[in-house]
């Protein structure tokens, strides 16, 4: 584990909160004296990541490719904002520390600022004169879009088991018995025992019927299952960026 890093070795790291959840990249680092230690490095949080987010560096440790915070993801989220243009004032630095808890008061009066010389470290917009040896430089900036995903439930599926009624038609072969007269002639000389009068002969006859017995039976396993689908989505926004008109004292206006 390391404690209070240089700014280089803090760029590339991913901050996790004090449960071990990822919140993003570090974006900026910001040092608050002479000596060039961080203080403060901003992640890119919110909607499409458009909210840059201080986060204070004491107690942070830096382990493999993690920057450890002892501070909660839903804290840090709620951060207060700051408009710094590059710098970060002890009005606003105070502010922050109340919000995550933490003492303040050896704060001076000056400004905390970004690391590194790159101008592309201040916001967005930003327009920085530096004075050459062949007089004034300016610096044109322009907004840059960043474009993120971010997880959001949208719905619920649910599985429901109801009972419901159908009719059923099926066919069954069924037997009955049917009486029929069958007639033998009495061959001659043949001797047969049939006095003569009234008689009755009778037979008893059977016949199938159908029977319907029901029968629950398991026929199919049925469950929910979830499958992730990456579409590509078209995102228009605006950007800003800053364009150099240049005068020659003429009247006319050259191209820069």
């Amino acid at each position: 584990m390391t404690t209070y890093l240089r700014s280089d070795e803090l760029a590339d790291l991913t901050v996790h909160d004090q449960a071990g959840e990822k919140i993003g990249l570090v974006d900026h680092v910001y040092c608050g004296d002479d000596s060039g230690r961080p203080t403060w490095v901003t992640v890119s949080t919110g909607l499409l990541g458009l909210k840059e987010t201080f986060i204070p560096l004491a107690g942070a440790q830096a382990v493999g490719e993690e920057l450890r915070v002892p501070f909660s993801k839903d804290l840090i989220k709620s951060a207060p904002c700051a408009d710094t243009d590059g710098l970060l004032t002890r009005a606003e630095e105070r502010r922050l520390y109340d919000h995550y808890g933490l003492p303040h008061h050896e704060l001076a009066d000056d400004a905390v600022g970004l690391s590194g010389t790159d101008p592309y470290d201040a916001s967005p917009g930003a327009v920085e004169s530096v004075v050459s040896d062949d007089g004034e430089t300016m610096v044109r900036s322009e907004e840059r879009l960043h474009v993120g995903a971010e997880e959001q439930v949208v719905g619920t599926a649910r599985l429901r088991k109801v009972v419901v009624t159908e009719h059923v038609t099926t066919t069954i072969p069924v037997s009955h018995e049917e009486v029929r007269v069958v007639r033998e002639p009495v061959r001659p000389g043949e001797r047969v025992d049939a006095p003569m009068g009234e008689a009755q002969s009778e037979v008893t006859l059977h016949a199938e019927r159908p029977v319907v017995v029901k029968e629950e039976v398991p026929v199919e396993r049925v469950r929910l299952s979830t499958e992730r689908v990456t579409e590509q989505r078209e995102i228009h926004d605006t950007v800003r960026k800053e364009e150099i008109a240049f005068e020659d004292g003429t009247g006319s206006t050259p191209p820069a």
